[in-house]
């Protein structure tokens, strides 16, 4: 048996508890706490490239840290909806 946990499976789990939380401001801050890890994510990843992969890279880096501030502010119900839809693209592309 493979124990292994699957990133998409710990994603999945992620967004389905920002869908369940019942509370407004915990729902937002479990949204915050995405954009940062995954700004983190983002800068580390940016980190790890050389001066060759930063530019062929660039646009796509310019792209995910567009996409992560365009989270900001977003309500309980915006984050449920983000979440829900995350949560569906990650079962429309599991194999």
């Amino acid at each position: 048996m493979n124990n292994k946990i699957k990133t998409d499976d710990v994603i999945f789990n992620f967004f389905k508890q920002i869908c369940d939380e019942k509370d407004d401001q915990k729902c937002i801050e479990l949204g915050n706490s995405w954009i940062v890890a995954m700004e983190k994510n983002l800068k580390s990843m940016e980190e790890s490239l050389d001066n060759k992969d930063k530019i062929k890279f660039l646009e796509d880096i310019k792209n995910n840290r567009d996409h992560l501030n365009s989270l900001k502010g977003k309500s309980s119900t915006q984050w449920r909806e983000y979440a829900t839809e995350c949560m569906v693209e990650i079962m429309d592309n599991k194999v």
